[in-house]
């Protein structure tokens, strides 16, 4: 793949330079609105199964002119391109990023229209038998534990993007779930996480998955290790392990001496945080069924397309993307809060934080050589109106400007009266008192306003929408990464940690501190002699 053109190394990078400080550094929304009648219809727009509104944001249309010829400029239609071309776009770990593939799935037509074209190639169509045999394979499994009366708890036992993408999901698509079934999510090595679920459930009428593409990710098979020991000691040395035991992983041999014999894998090229859609996936295609996973991957492969064939103006993903260039770079914005006005998206902000964080927290571009410029802002939230309760007097009244992104839908899950209307009044008023502001008043009362947000309007939380929402995530994390020029699919930064911890694990035991910082022994010493 030829280099591309770094961003600060663009014609398009100066003249924002130049705009930031002549109009955008100064820009009041407010007075946009009352000199321009179009700008909810310029800064609106309707993607596959989202409604997005940007026109509350600190950015005109002479900025996101310049950021379109940026993302010209970088080869940002190119490097999309690449990837799903099935480029080998992931350079330092030398792989394909091909998620997208896991949901390539025609849209199944309806009397009088014609499905949807999947993504064609070489690769895919070399991938896809596999792809396709695997989630045949899943769902149905899945469908089998679906009807298995016995079985009345699931436990998935992974991290990081094995634990994250499904248990947001599931969690988002309760109305969907089966009933008479419990869904548990292990992941932290601390063991009262896993012992609070092992004192919920009984080992003859549990199912436990472990979720380890490699299977031995340490924290991940602790735990799953001292489940196994758990069943045994309970259900008895001959209770039938391989029924109650699934691996999703690619490591055979070492599922087998474990004692599982049901496995699902998926290729190198799908990255962790990108997994859900895999045989990850599995306990979300329990809970929902197979109609329902394959209608989640239907709109995440809706999202895919317009990705893909819009053109940059018209296209939500690189839209998003630049304006987080433009809030990060020229307006020097650190952070960005997420508030689903839904209850079912309350774990969305905590996937939201590997997505991005993960992806795009970078100091040097893709050919190694550090960067000049900031990249991933800091991405945290809570679901409202539980936020409005906590951080949001930071956010009116602090003294850091911290974009919101505000995500409602139309009709709930449930007939409570007056519940539905209050919510996205509250979610509205927000909104709008972030832009407006409150100039009545002094001191303490005194609310500045042009304070930046989005709005995305989802029909439902079903699965078709929520994977045409997190697709759209996905895609924008991309668009920021390539503008940035840097790898948006490792994580070096997550392994030294795991290294040094493997090194400081026996010093517990033995009390040897010999090498060590003088903080991190004096340290030690205050766990011993617990060890």
């Amino acid at each position: 793949m030829t280099q591309r053109l770094r961003c600060d190394e663009t014609p398009a990078w100066t003249a924002l330079q130049a705009h930031y400080e002549q109009v955008g550094r100064h820009f009041d929304v407010r007075a946009d609105f009352e000199h321009n009648p179009d700008r909810f219809t310029q800064f609106s727009q309707q993607a596959p199964h989202v409604f997005a509104d940007l026109s509350k944001n600190r950015i005109d249309t002479q900025a996101e002119a310049l950021l379109l010829q940026l993302a010209e400029q970088c080869g940002l239609a190119e490097h999309r391109d690449a990837m799903f071309a099935g480029g080998c776009i992931n350079s330092t770990e030398h792989r394909a990023v091909m998620h997208y593939l896991l949901r390539n799935q025609s849209v199944p037509a309806t009397p009088g229209e014609v499905a949807a074209p999947v993504f064609r190639g070489a690769v895919a169509d070399a991938a896809m038998p596999e792809v396709n045999a695997t989630l045949r394979a899943m769902l149905a499994f899945a469908e089998a534990v679906r009807t298995d009366e016995q079985i009345t708890d699931i436990v998935n036992i992974g991290i990081g993007g094995s634990d994250l993408g499904p248990q947001m999901a599931v969690v988002a698509l309760q109305a969907y779930a089966i009933t008479g079934k419990r869904f548990h999510f292990v992941s932290n090595v601390d063991g009262d996480e896993l012992g609070e679920v092992l004192e919920q459930i009984r080992p003859n009428s549990t199912l436990f998955l472990v979720a380890s593409k490699t299977f031995t990710t340490r924290e991940t098979m602790t735990n799953a290790h001292s489940a196994r020991q758990w069943f045994l000691d309970q259900a008895g040395p001959d209770a039938d392990l391989g029924r109650h035991f699934a691996a999703l992983t690619t490591n055979l041999e070492a599922a087998q001496a474990f004692g599982i014999r049901t496995t699902f894998g998926f290729r190198d090229w799908v990255g962790g945080r990108y997994s859900m859609w895999s045989a990850i996936g599995l306990p979300l295609a329990i809970a929902i069924g197979e109609e329902g996973f394959r209608a989640l991957l239907a709109g995440a492969h809706a999202m895919d397309q317009h990705f893909v064939s819009a053109p940059l103006a018209q296209n939500l993903p690189v839209r998003l993307g630049l304006l987080d260039v433009w809030y990060r770079n020229f307006h020097g914005f650190s952070s960005r809060s997420v508030a689903p006005y839904h209850h079912g998206l309350r774990r969305l902000p905590a996937y939201l934080q590997q997505l991005e964080m993960e992806s795009n927290g970078k100091r040097v571009d893709a050919q190694g050589h550090t960067l000049g410029y900031s990249t991933s802002p800091v991405v945290w939230g809570e679901p409202g109106t539980n936020g409005q309760h906590a951080f949001f007097q930071m956010i009116h009244q602090g003294t850091d400007i911290v974009p919101v992104e505000f995500i409602a839908v139309r009709e709930p899950a449930h007939d409570m009266p007056g519940h539905h209307a209050q919510l996205v009044a509250n979610a509205l008023a927000q909104a709008q008192a972030l832009l407006q502001g409150r100039s009545d008043a002094g001191g303490h009362r005194h609310f500045p306003g042009n304070r930046p947000s989005s709005f995305f309007v989802l029909e439902r939380m079903e699965p078709v929408t929520l994977g045409a929402l997190i697709a759209l995530y996905e895609h924008r994390v991309f668009v920021s990464g390539s503008i940035w020029g840097i790898n948006s699919f490792d994580q070096w930064g997550v392994e030294l940690g795991k290294q040094l911890a493997q090194d400081i694990q026996p010093r517990l035991a033995s009390g040897d501190v010999r090498g060590l910082d003088p903080s991190t022994a004096g340290l030690l010493r205050q766990f011993r002699p617990r060890f």
